[in-house]
């Protein structure tokens, strides 16, 4: 039986929570998280901390393989490669993410990032799928 996301918890975890992320789309193998950016999350340069990107994808792919995994399985991070292309000073970031492969043990999701209808990074994740021990 697979996993049930909570798509009205926002962040998804505290952490997703205090930098202002929100899923506002879940499907199988597929979520969309959205974040306004605001001075808290820049950087001694005025611009969006890299961190909060890469928080968003990393975010982002747990989400859409967390809504393919069954009940005993949970999942965990070996990787992340993101490639960012714009420095983001306001708006609105969305991050759209899909599971572009999944095994027993890995998954490897695929993350695009888009500020004012330009995309501002790419990200490329390898996570650990594992099972509860009782």
């Amino acid at each position: 039986m697979p996993k049930i996301f909570p798509l009205k918890s926002k962040g998804f975890n505290p952490f997703g929570e205090l930098i202002g992320l929100n899923f506002t789309n879940l499907e199988s193998g597929y979520t969309q998280c959205v974040l306004n950016v605001n001075e808290k999350l820049l950087n001694p340069h005025k611009v969006l901390h890299g961190g909060v990107i890469y928080s968003m994808a990393d975010t982002g792919m747990g989400g859409a393989l967390y809504s393919l995994l069954d009940e005993s399985e949970l999942c965990a991070t070996i990787e992340i490669k993101i490639v960012y292309f714009k420095a983001v000073k306001s708006g609105n970031l969305t991050c759209e993410t899909r599971v572009i492969h999944k095994s027993k043990k890995i998954a490897v999701m695929e993350s695009e990032i888009i500020n004012n209808k330009q995309l501002v990074a790419k990200a490329y994740g390898t996570y650990s799928i594992f099972k509860i021990k009782s």
